[in-house]
Order: structure tokens, then sequence, then C-alpha cells
């Protein structure tokens, strides 16, 4: 009797792929000052991170970009034959591609070929989980693809009615493609503006329960999700692997100084990074912009941490909280666990402000008590102190003082309490208000208030 053969039905088999490195020499390569090996570790973490199986990666020198294909025609030719032989069917160029660079590629190579960019799009596509992040996504897909339309098919051109030599060729296959994809881009823009007055509404909500919000920015891959998940014990998806958050989270956390918080998680930033990204997330990166606290999580295992930190401080700046980066951000120079005995000890010798940098593992939660200190200091360096008289019935008063404050002094006597204690100032404001107390004067002797709309925000 005749057996069945053995049918695989498990996932298909990840798609065979080669990343090219292009190492640019001469003035257009002037801007590459990170290592190449280490940028081409990179661009195969980010290749497997859509699950593709890397059988190849190679640093390419180019002397003289070629307009046509950028890679040399030696190099085109050799790695063509790497293709065919090893059967390849995707090639990851770390580089921009001008579409016409990438149709020529794909034509000499005979497979797909995609770009930093484009490969940057397809992580973001695969992980946006929210709403707003699935509109994002392809909102910028479509302002790629749409510039990746270039006039090479000639034959799908269509005709429209004519006499004799009047009329001629009618829209062509790319014209009505770029029509609908600008119809749609139109559409997203509106459903995105839907989805930023809601978001609106929340940030509103949360200014009349004035919590203070400190956002984790940092390198993807540098430990932003776990060191989120010690902190505020949470179960955010946290691995091994480029972009695993691309949703901004966000929970409570509790402060040394008995305040609360709010610790937001927010996507990982990378060098190079898509324009068409920076423009699609702005609306997710709001919370970058309204944090009162941003702390820039740090890798110190990776070999590229220094450029990997410009890189963030650029699209920092870009974000317009350039200010804020000025002043200086809190460094949670994360992965101490991953460095042998003598780099650690270089490391913690190197720390001149410790208010500013701490060395943590978010992985065991060494230094994260640290870090939450830190994270009290910085947002008490802008709180206004106050001292304050209350009657000795008003326990309403004191219970809430010691919930949205810091006591630093409390007197007890007969005719009440007199507390000094530091707030946040829409606390103080609103502390003076349930009191009465004046306004304070600023720098011109003139009194500071605020509108009432705001004063409603802050007495609820």
């Amino acid at each position: 009797m005749a057996t069945k053969p053995f049918e695989y039905e498990g996932p298909p088999a990840p798609t065979r792929a080669l990343v090219v490195h292009p190492l640019l020499r001469g003035p257009a390569g002037a801007a590459q000052t990170r290592d190449p090996e280490v940028r081409l570790g990179e661009a195969v973490g980010l290749a497997r991170a859509i699950h593709l199986d890397v059988v190849m990666a190679e640093v390419v020198p180019v002397t003289k970009p070629r307009p046509g294909t950028l890679l040399g025609g030696g190099a085109v030719e050799r790695l063509g034959t790497v293709i065919a032989e090893d059967q390849i069917g995707v090639v990851i160029v770390d580089n921009h591609l001008s579409p016409v660079q990438q149709r020529n590629l794909e034509r000499a190579w005979s497979c797909k070929v995609i770009d930093r960019t484009g490969l940057i799009l397809e992580i973001f596509g695969e992980r946006a989980r929210t709403r707003e992040g699935q509109l994002q996504v392809e909102l910028a897909h479509l302002s790629y693809q749409r510039s990746r339309l270039v006039r090479s098919w000639t034959h799908l051109e269509r005709q429209r009615g004519g006499l004799g030599f009047i009329g001629g060729p009618g829209e062509t296959q790319i014209e009505i493609d770029r029509r609908l994809i600008g119809e749609r881009i139109a559409h997203l823009r509106k459903q995105l503006d839907e989805v930023a007055r809601t978001r609106e509404l929340h940030r509103a909500a949360r200014r009349r329960v004035p919590y203070p919000i400190v956002a984790l920015v940092g390198y993807t891959n540098a430990g932003k999700s776990t060191l989120f998940n010690q902190a505020t014990r949470a179960d955010v998806m946290s691995k091994d692997m480029l972009f695993a958050t691309l949703d901004p989270t966000m929970r409570g956390l509790s402060l040394p100084s008995g305040r609360t918080v709010i610790l937001s998680d927010t996507v990982g930033f990378v060098s190079d990074l898509p324009h068409e990204l920076v423009a699609a997330f702005r609306a997710t990166l709001e919370e970058v912009l309204e944090a009162d606290v941003i702390v820039h999580v740090r890798d110190m295992a990776s070999p590229d941490c220094e450029p990997q930190k410009a890189d963030v401080e650029a699209v920092l700046r870009d974000l317009g909280v350039g200010e804020k980066v000025d002043a200086g951000l809190i460094e949670a120079l994360n992965k101490i666990d991953r460095l042998d005995p003598e780099a650690r000890r270089d490391l913690m010798a190197s720390i001149r402000v410790p208010e500013r940098q701490v060395a943590v593992s978010a992985v065991s939660g060494e230094g994260v008590d640290t870090l939450a200190r830190a994270i009290d200091h910085a947002l008490a360096a802008g709180r206004v102190e106050l001292s304050v008289h209350l009657d000795a019935a008003d326990g309403a008063t004191l219970a809430w003082v010691y919930r949205r404050g810091e006591v630093l002094d409390r007197a007890d006597g007969d005719a009440g309490v007199d507390v000094r204690v530091r707030l946040d100032p829409p606390d103080a404001e609103r502390l003076r208000h349930r009191l009465g107390l004046p306004a304070p004067f600023d720098e011109d002797g003139r009194p500071v208030t605020v509108s009432d709309a705001d004063r409603a925000a802050i007495t609820g």
C-alpha cells in the first residue's frame, strides 16, 4: 500500500535575505562616522526583526556612487552571482535608494530589493497594534510608495477617445495609482486628526489631575521596555529585538518621595530615521513633547553607544525639545550587567553628576531605585516651596498636602499646624486658591495669577 508523502503544514519558511551595507568613500560618505561593521550588524538585526533568514551580510565599499545602482558595476555583478547561487529572495541595502536605483537593482538581481527606509517601514507595519499606530504606519507607507512610482510601465498606458491626431494617451496606470494614493493619504490624515483630538481630550483630563509625565526615550533595543516593566511591574513586550515597542504605553509610578508620576514608554529611535516616520509618528511622540522629565535610556554595552546618543538627541531636537536636551537629560546608563568588571569600574568613575547619570540594569533591577530618586530630584527642581498655616480641624487639607507635596517641616500647635511644603506649580496655585492666600509676585513685583480656565482645571 502506497503511503502518502509527508506534507509540511507549519508556517512558511522565512525568506532568504542578503544584507548589504554600502560604505561610501569620499564626500558622499563624509557623514558616515559610525563603525561600518556595527552598522551592518544593526541592519541584520532590523532584517531579522521581520523574520528574514539572513544568509549573508557584507560591507561593500563604494568609491563613487553610481546614479543608476549606487553600487559599482563589479559589486552588482558579483552579488548577482551570490544571489542566484544561494536562492536569495530579498536584498536589504542599508542606505537610501532612489526609485530608479531600486528598480535597476531588482532587474539586475531578479529579486526584491528594499532600502533602509523600506525595511524600517516594514517593521513598523508589522508591529503597530493601536488604531493610531496602524493609521500612522499606513500614512508613512503610502508617502514612501508614492515616491517609488517611476515611469517604467508604458505598456500600462490607457488610451482615451480621440479623432486622428487629436486626443492621445489618457491617464496612465502610474497616474491612477498616484491619484488613488493621494486620496487615501488625505483620508488617513483626516482620521489621524480625529485621533489627535481624542488624545488631546485625554491629556486635558490628565491636566485636571496633574501628574507629571516622565518619558523614556532611547535608541531602539536600548532596554526601555524592560526598564519600564522593572519600574512599574508592568508586562509590556520586551525582547532583545530592534523595534520591539511601537505603540506608546503609560503607567503610574510611585517615587521615593511618595508622589505619583506617569511613566511613558515610547518608540525607539534609530539612525537615519525615515523622514516619513518622523512626520507620521509625531502624534505618538507628543508624550515626549509634553513630558516634564525625559529619561534617555542608553545601551552602555553597545560599541556604538556614543553615536547612538547623538542620533537620539538629533531626533529630539527635530521634535522641538532641543532646550531640554541642552539643559541635560537624565541618562539611564543601562545594561551594566553586560559589562566586564573593568568596563563597569570605568563607567562608574566617569559619572560626574549622579542626579543626571544613573547606572542601571533593567534586567536585574540594579540602580532602578536610584533612577527613581534622580527623577524625584529633577521634578523637585521645578517645584514651589510654600509655608502655610492650617486649622487644626482641617485634616482634609493636611492630608492633601502630604499626598500631593513633599513636606519639609511641620510644627503642631494649639492654634493649628504650620507646614513647609514643596509642590508642583499647579498644586501650589491650587493650595493658595483653597486657603485664599495672595498670589506670588514675579521679579518685577507684579502678582502672578492664572486664568479662570486654568484655575478651574487646577481646582477641579
